[in-house]
């Protein structure tokens, strides 16, 4: 028995994804809106491509869900391209929306209401995507609302599904346990180091001095930053910070993650770290890139809609401007950049340290 030829639209099953878009404003006794194939078109396109971000990040949890990771290996390197794929994905949907503001308020008022009470927060997808990389419930503006499975909320089964990846081990928490395993600041790598600042909180000899570094580099207006480096790396005198100051400082990730985080962040010179650093540098760019895109949906929104209530019920721009503000879930990372020094003031190495930088984790 011979097979049939592999043939183009057999492979694709373009008589499926051709044939899947159906406006409503052309059914029987709707007025046709022409912009409404295109307002399917471009949603259809993102949830594709939401898939295809979803497939890579399935790669990069069973890579960190590892109790071991070689920091050398094949494996990290297909990370940070897998992470960079999803950037270079995020970059393409924030550009898809220039070509759905070539569709003008009137033009979707032509067919808005045939919407309601569907909307873009119903997207399970990315739902998931958030809750994968681990965006918390507790987290998320106006939570509430990601619990409804009425009208304008989730299907149960959605929901569920939802639900569950939530309860599951995000990125953020993998991420945290690597970060965690990191053996820099091993004893025996620093006995022989030249420690130059007495004994301080830090209770390491590297810290001590990069403290006192950090201290020193800070202006008149920014000592109180001292305080902030020593909660945020060393849990230390919490005192006088409210929780949500706290929150805003150190959110998600340990005192030990952080220390192993800014370390790498610090000597990425170092070939053994570039991988890593290349990996949260990705991180921080995919929290960058979706704040771009949610920032992109709100101005859009505001254009076509102004202040009305969105198709699902929701505020709207109000409540899109709430997650805008809200929704990052790598800022951790992203505010390491408060407590670097100038490279020519870092402290020199140990030769024990850099004799083992080609650790297996």
């Amino acid at each position: 028995m011979t097979s049939e030829p592999m043939y183009y639209g057999t492979y694709l099953q373009l008589d499926k994804i051709l044939e899947a878009q159906h406006p409503v404003s052309f059914n029987p006794g709707n007025t046709p809106a022409h912009d409404e194939m295109l307002f399917i078109v471009i949603h259809q396109a993102y949830e594709l491509w939401f898939k295809q971000i979803l497939f890579e990040l399935d790669y990069v949890m069973q890579v960190f869900g590892k109790e071991k990771i070689n920091d050398n290996s094949g494996e990290l390197n297909l990370v940070r391209h897998r992470l960079n794929r999803i950037i270079s994905i995020l970059e393409l949907l924030n550009q898809q929306v220039g070509i759905l503001d070539t569709m003008t308020p009137l033009d979707f008022l032509e067919f808005r209401n045939l919407l309601t009470p569907s909307s873009g927060f119903q997207s399970k997808q990315f739902r998931l995507i958030e809750a994968t990389l681990g965006l918390q419930m507790e987290k998320r503006h106006q939570k509430d609302y990601y619990k409804r499975t009425n009208e304008g909320g989730f299907t149960q089964p959605d929901y569920n599904h939802i639900n569950d990846t939530e309860q599951a081990p995000s990125l953020l928490q993998l991420v945290n346990k690597w970060l965690e395993r990191m053996p820099f600041f091993e004893t025996d790598f620093w006995k022989n180091y030249p420690a130059a600042a007495p004994a301080a909180p830090a209770k390491h000899p590297f810290w001590n001095d990069y403290r006192r570094i950090y201290q020193q580099s800070l202006t008149e207006r920014e000592q109180g930053k001292i305080n902030d480096f020593d909660y945020v790396f060393f849990n230390h005198d919490a005192t006088g910070f409210t929780p949500e100051q706290l929150a805003g400082l150190r959110g998600s990730l340990s005192a030990p993650a952080m220390q192993a985080a800014l370390f790498i962040m610090l000597y990425r010179d170092f070939p053994v770290f570039q991988g890593s650093y290349q990996v949260l540098d990705a991180l921080i760019r995919i929290d960058h890139h979706l704040s771009n895109w949610r920032h992109k949906h709100l101005i859009m929104v505001r254009r076509m809609i102004g202040m009305r209530v969105g198709t699902g019920n929701t505020s709207g721009a109000g409540y899109l401007e709430g997650a805008l503000s809200r929704h990052y879930i790598f800022r951790d990372l992203a505010g390491l950049s408060t407590y670097l020094i100038e490279r020519h003031n870092l402290p020199a190495l140990p030769q024990e340290l850099i004799r083992h930088l080609g650790f297996n984790m």
